[in-house]
């Protein structure tokens, strides 16, 4: 069977791009793109068979029951999101608490990154959405706007950046006084005067997080056509399958120090501590394996105003891949 396969082009995903695996009776055609544009396509034209999701937005759909996408627990992307919150380091904003009253720019405010950091920002640190001021636009380009509509939570005060000005640019002149971004801002990036990270030590705060929590933050699933599955019931165990086999292979791949399988020069050390820290299957997919961040995200996702209603895990994904076979 012919399968339009969108997704990132990550050591996790690459098994399947080179054939080194298969997902059984399809021949499927990948397009690896970034997230921001298989996000677009997927949620408001629905393009691709099987497409990387953002969490945030499949579940808006999901709970609101017009997703043209049933998920599958593979959490191709995930990452802590200490790193993603950079301020203007002249408007003494040292600790998150110093944030509360202050004008935070973000590229969509259903964002999932943005979500998991407004939940850390409240749970960790009482600082609640209706503390700071919301601006929403593109990081880098104008013009951005929400890919999912959602009814804004009351008491939150949330506006678009003026016409032509982007996030980074608001940031380095100072028009904003913090910006939440996946995204390493170009400011940043290019050292600009009074921008730095919030957690400047972030790996460290990112650490003491998750031996606190267990909680490594998922940021995106991977969703298959829902009427392709109607009628062909078996496709979402078997691309399931492949991409757990492929990410197998990659994680496995980090811990080989014959020859580094990605440019990093402490790779194999990085990949032993993980293992230490977060036990051998670091980055996991299947339900049962992450009830702990998917009931976390749910829960900031509701009380955050995104969710008409709190969803269990189980909701969001197809059942025939809740359970895997054991032998």
């Amino acid at each position: 069977m012919p399968l339009s396969v969108a997704c990132g082009n990550y050591d996790r995903t690459r098994p399947l791009f080179d054939g080194r695996v298969r997902i059984e009776g399809c021949e499927p055609l990948f397009l690896p793109q970034e997230p921001e544009e298989i996000f677009f396509r997927a949620f408001v034209h629905a393009e691709f068979d099987v497409a990387e999701l953002s969490l945030s937005s499949y579940t808006i759909q999901r709970a609101g029951g017009d997703c043209p996408y049933l998920g599958l627990p593979v959490f191709i992307s995930r990452a802590f999101r200490h790193s993603a919150i950079y301020v203007r380091t002249d408007r003494s904003i040292a600790r998150p608490e110093h944030l509360r009253g202050r004008v935070v720019g973000i590229p969509e405010y259903q964002l999932t990154a943005a979500v998991w950091v407004r939940g850390l920002l409240q749970d960790e640190y009482g600082v609640t959405p209706q503390d700071l001021r919301w601006v929403s636009g593109g990081v880098e380009t104008p013009g951005r706007v929400e890919k999912v509509p959602f009814t804004l939570p009351d008491g939150v005060s949330l506006e678009p950046a003026p016409p032509g000005a982007t996030l980074s640019g608001l940031l380095e002149d100072g028009e904003i006084d913090a910006l939440i971004s996946p995204r390493t801002p170009s400011c940043f990036a290019r050292g600009a005067p009074g921008v730095g990270r919030l957690f400047p030590t972030f790996g460290v705060d990112e650490e003491a997080f998750y031996r606190r929590t267990g909680i490594f933050p998922i940021m995106h699933i991977l969703g298959v056509k829902a009427d392709l599955v109607a009628r062909h019931p078996w496709l979402p165990a078997s691309v399931y399958k492949a991409f757990a086999e492929a990410k197998d292979i990659a994680v496995a791949a980090l811990g080989d120090p014959n020859a580094l399988a990605v440019s990093l020069p402490f790779l194999t050390w990085d990949a032993e501590q993980a293992k230490a820290l977060m036990g051998g299957d670091f980055w996991s997919y299947g339900l049962e394996e992450n009830t702990g961040p998917l009931e976390l995200f749910l829960r900031y996702h509701f009380e955050q105003g995104l969710s008409p209603r709190r969803l269990p895990p189980a909701d969001l994904f197809s059942p025939s891949t809740a359970s895997q076979l054991k032998i």
